[in-house]
């Protein structure tokens, strides 16, 4: 049998993230597949980087966390196609969590509106949300 932790558990776990990283999240998006692990150096180059907003993460519920308020840049740093990004804390040098990126209906683990960057082009993320285990 699976382990399974009760609702108020899988929700606080979840909303300790934004406490680990902080009120000033910075979100990288790159090319290229991810580094093995967070504490792995960084690849790809980075397309954009976003400063997210305070309340970068709703509360937890149910078991699921999603993004809070509006996640975009008016100006991607670099052209390429988006393939995965980093979230650090305020300074910008600890990487807390990585996954993929892909568009909107592509399965990714962040969606953005369009996934093939130029450079100064304006986008948005669409879709980021987290599940805990254990359900």
């Amino acid at each position: 049998m699976a382990l399974q932790f009760s609702t108020g558990y899988r929700n606080a776990l979840l909303d300790q993230l934004e406490t680990t990283v902080g009120a000033s999240a910075i979100l990288r998006i790159r090319t290229g597949v991810a580094p093995a692990t967070c504490a792995t150096a960084d690849s790809g180059t980075v397309l954009a980087t976003l400063n997210l907003p305070s309340d970068w993460m709703a509360a937890a519920s149910s078991g699921s966390k999603a993004l809070s308020g509006t996640w975009q840049d008016a100006s991607a740093d670099a052209a390429g196609t988006a393939a995965h990004f980093r979230l650090y804390d305020s300074a910008g040098t600890t990487c807390h969590m990585q996954g993929t990126v892909t568009a909107t209906g592509g399965g990714g683990d962040l969606t953005v509106d369009n996934a093939v960057f130029a450079s100064g082009q304006s986008f948005t993320i669409t879709t980021f949300t987290l599940t805990a285990p254990g359900a």
